[in-house]
């Protein structure tokens, strides 16, 4: 139930995340917007997304998981009422400024509530189904928020979100509870040999683990977050697809994102059941789909509009995010659960910073090209490439194993 609840969370995140892409086209002639403006609106989004992650993770160990997510979901749906009327350039920055402010420990959290309710060897499948509910945001909401759009306007959209999110708080409370290890209950059925260890978070934040994973992630949420932000305009604007064509296609990588996610996740399980090292099942597994992620992107900016482009692109925008469950697993492998959700904050707050910077590199590219499709080739070039040499790096960092052993050694030094 608390699986399926957080699932459903995760839905509702993403749904709001990228009502704005949806509508990015409309919200542009309305308002009289340039590209680099409404570049500028999505990454408002994230300016104050490490903030929100950081302190929402470090409330977490004060404050029962139940009552704080009831709570962020109360202030996502504060942060959409205003944009039900009529709204300015500068309406639109705020709102989407303190959503992302609520928003930016939503992924840490939802991954933070629901390890705690697994053995380490089970963590990856639960956490990716997590995973697969980002996904399932806009594979659902994709088609009616583009048809309500389309239908009426791009305000109306945000009654939709208004609804949904207020009922699932009634839902979280009527239903959910805290978690075994939460700051509201005490630590019992999923209590590990690393939650037994009091290591300082000097130490925990030193492992090529923490390091690498954060690494793993910046590059992973640069690709989603152009997904969120520049992609169903880059399907409309830049090649040249309708609004209802262009709903459509978004939902491809959405739908493969949550397939890959779940599979991703039973491969890791399936491979540490086996004996295969985390340093395979988590690290290798989730660089390599991340890599993945990076060479597609690199790959659509230069093959010609059509049938494979369009695959391509699906590729470019899912594996990423097939790899997110995997990748926060290792951090559950290593991190005692009264620190985890600190620990996971600060990677949601690594990963808003290229919230913040993806989406103007690409609408400064747009903006300063000779034509729009090839400063869209070139913002896409570049995050390519630095997914591949991101995921690389990771490699040689991530070792739960490794890191599990110099953890236990310095907390037994200080003690």
């Amino acid at each position: 139930m608390i699986t399926g609840l957080l699932v459903v969370f995760m839905l509702i995140n993403f749904a709001d995340k990228s009502v704005i892409a949806f509508a990015g086209v409309q919200i542009q002639k309305d308002l009289g917007l340039t590209p680099q403006q409404f570049g500028m609106i999505q990454s408002s989004f994230f300016w104050l997304f490490a903030a929100g992650a950081l302190f929402f993770g470090w409330l977490s160990s004060k404050v029962s998981i139940r009552w704080l997510l009831a709570g962020l979901m109360l202030l996502w749906v504060a942060t959409m009422v205003p944009l039900t009327g009529t709204v300015t350039f500068g309406v639109l920055v705020a709102c989407r400024l303190v959503l992302g402010f609520a928003e930016g420990p939503a992924f840490a959290l939802a991954n933070h509530a629901v390890h705690s309710w697994f053995p380490p060897e089970k963590r990856a499948l639960p956490s990716s189904f997590v995973t697969a509910g980002s996904s399932l945001g806009v594979l659902i909401a994709a088609p009616v928020l583009t048809w309500i759009i389309v239908r009426w306007d791009w305000h109306a959209a945000f009654y939709l979100l208004i609804t949904v999110g207020l009922v699932w708080v009634v839902a979280w409370i009527l239903l959910g509870r805290g978690a075994p290890g939460d700051a509201a209950e005490p630590a019992q059925a999923t209590e590990t040999v690393v939650d037994t260890v009091d290591a300082p978070y000097r130490t925990i934040l030193r492992t090529g683990t923490v390091i690498g994973i954060a690494l793993l992630m910046f590059c992973s949420y640069w690709s989603t977050t152009l997904k969120v932000s520049w992609l169903p305009v880059y399907l409309e604007d830049g090649l040249g697809y309708d609004t209802l064509t262009t709903g459509r296609l978004v939902m491809l990588p959405y739908g493969l994102a949550a397939v890959g996610a779940i599979a991703a996740g039973w491969f890791s399980n399936r491979l540490v059941s086996r004996g295969v090292s985390r340093k395979v099942a988590r690290g290798y597994l989730s660089a390599g789909l991340i890599a993945g992620a990076g060479i597609t992107m690199v790959g659509f900016t230069i093959v010609s509009a059509g049938l494979l482009q369009i695959l391509l692109v699906s590729l470019a925008f899912s594996l990423n995010t097939a790899a997110y469950g995997v990748a926060l697993t290792a951090i559950a492998d290593v991190v005692q659960s009264r620190k985890r959700g600190m620990v996971l904050g600060g990677l949601g707050a690594v990963s808003s910073i290229s919230g913040m910077v993806a989406p103007l590199v690409l609408g400064f590219s747009v903006g300063r090209a000779a034509d729009k499709i090839s400063g869209y080739g070139t913002g896409f070039l570049i995050s390519g490439i630095l997914m591949i040499v991101g995921s690389a790096i990771a490699v040689f960092l991530v070792n739960p194993e490794r890191d599990i052993t110099v953890i236990r050694k310095r907390a037994e030094e200080t003690a």
